[in-house]
């Protein structure tokens, strides 16, 4: 609860310094103007053979603009209850156009009043009426454009407000369609390696039984592996690999002497981001592809490392390669491809070629980056 108030304190705390902070650069562009009409005040006089001091000049210019800042806030509320939109906007202008006579004749009338008071007990004291009908003559229009302003201005900074708050709902939704195509796609490739997996024991359960036993026991390995790690779209490459190895002691029980593999990981590439599960179905297709169907040996090497910004994956085989049915097909490696379009979108490689001693090289280039923060430096 005690965190509960700390939290609002701090947020209310900072509607209050916000709301100071507009406060203080509203009353600052007033002043700029005030300062501005000062300056071509004492100037025009000057340059009649009317001098003013400049006391007198700021003093004035500031007065008008001052009390122009004062109505603007009736003016800035009108603006919010009756803005311009393609409904009803025959009606809102009426309003605008008496409410910006009003501001004329109430801006006039406190100049008036302020100008019979000054001008009180001095040589050329002026009454209201002369300053009214002066002021009404001299400033009626120039009052009407000073509240069309501050209207348009208004309107615009809520168009401008309403904009952002699309794009950032915009935005916001295509995170959100984005994070659910991941989900979807990696739902997607959970039960398929499982099945497959689940595939392998089975083909075993009546040849070897003690084969099948050890499988089943590392299959349990595996699924925790994979449960630990069903909601995130990235791993560490460590993580990945931890996950690989289960996978591949079922993949070695299964076919025995037939197949070795080979890691080539550079330490400085085991704490980069990676896709969860993008090596297993890499993998899984140079087995299904390059080792089973041959009696030979099979290997796999699989390769991990640090190019510049980039981060360099592959796994070769060494089986037939590429001619023929094309490896790259398949549920598990269609979906790959899915995955990495829409975690990195142009910023990936994924490419299938012969290697140049034959097999198939599958290699995939990614940003590098590091938990918790961004490319490693």
């Amino acid at each position: 609860m005690d965190r509960l108030h700390s939290q609002v304190d701090m947020l209310s705390g900072k509607v209050i310094q916000n709301r100071w902070a507009k406060a203080g650069l509203v009353f600052g562009l007033w002043t700029l103007l005030g300062l501005a009409f000062s300056s071509q005040l004492y100037l025009s006089r000057a340059n009649i053979g009317s001098p003013v001091s400049w006391r007198y000049a700021l003093g004035r210019s500031l007065a008008d603009w001052y009390l122009f800042a004062f109505l603007s806030v009736p003016a800035l509320w009108l603006a919010r209850r009756f803005r311009f939109e393609r409904h009803h906007w025959p009606r809102k202008l009426l309003v605008h156009l008496l409410a910006s006579a009003v501001f004329s004749v109430l801006w006039m009338t406190v100049r008036a009043l302020i100008e019979e008071r000054q001008t009180q007990g001095g040589d050329n004291p002026v009454s209201f009426q002369a300053a009214f009908t002066h002021a009404l003559v001299a400033t009626f229009f120039f009052n009407l454009l000073i509240y069309w302003t501050i209207i348009s201005v208004s309107h615009s900074i809520e168009y401008y407000r309403k904009y952002q708050e699309r794009e950032l709902r915009t935005a916001e939704l295509e995170v959100g369609l984005a994070q659910a195509r991941l989900q979807a796609l990696q739902m997607q490739l959970n039960p398929h390696f499982l099945f497959n997996t689940l595939h392998s024991i089975s083909s075993l359960m009546h040849k070897d039984v003690e084969a099948a036993d050890r499988m089943i026991s590392r299959f349990g390995d595996l699924l925790r592996l994979a449960l630990e790690n069903t909601e995130a779209h990235e791993v560490s490459l460590r993580q990945e690999l931890e996950f690989l190895r289960s996978y591949l002691e079922i993949e070695q029980t299964r076919f025995g002497e037939r197949l070795s593999v080979r890691l080539d990981v550079a330490p400085e590439a085991l704490e980069a981001r990676v896709p969860n599960l993008v090596l297993q179905p890499l993998v899984e297709n140079a087995i299904q592809h390059g080792i089973e169907p041959h009696a030979r040996p099979g290997q796999i090497e699989l390769r991990a490392r640090r190019e510049k910004e980039m981060l360099l994956l592959e796994v070769r085989d060494n089986g037939n390669g590429l001619p023929g049915s094309h490896p790259g097909k398949g549920v598990g490696v269609s979906n790959t491809r899915a995955r990495l379009q829409h975690l990195y979108g142009n910023a990936h490689r994924f490419e299938f070629r012969n290697g140049e001693g034959g097999g198939l090289v599958v290699r995939v280039v990614i940003p590098f980056r590091v938990a918790g923060g961004g490319n490693d430096q």
